[in-house]
């Protein structure tokens, strides 16, 4: 069996479609991506992001520290409180 030239473009056409198909599937156009930010917008926002994700992790550690004293003032006061045999003041 020989290939014609009609085979020939037959196979051509098929692979055209084929291609095409692979295309719309695989690639983003303008369209898909219009309302995604740019690469200054992304950085600039995770810039802000980071700057207060720190802050928060900064406020975590300044409360903790201040609870860990205010749980010391705590047991000295209880301790004064039973040497002294005055009631607790709560």
């Amino acid at each position: 069996m020989t290939l014609t030239k009609s085979d020939f473009e037959a196979f051509k056409e098929l692979i055209k479609v084929t291609l095409e198909e692979q295309t719309e599937t695989f690639l983003a156009t303008k369209e898909d991506i219009k309302h995604l930010p740019t690469k200054d917008e992304f950085y600039s926002k995770m810039d802000e992001i980071m700057g207060e994700l720190k802050a928060t992790r900064e406020e975590v550690v300044m409360f903790s520290d201040l609870n860990r004293k205010v749980n010391d003032h705590d047991e000295r006061i209880e301790k004064i409180e039973n040497k002294l045999n005055l009631q607790p003041s709560i």
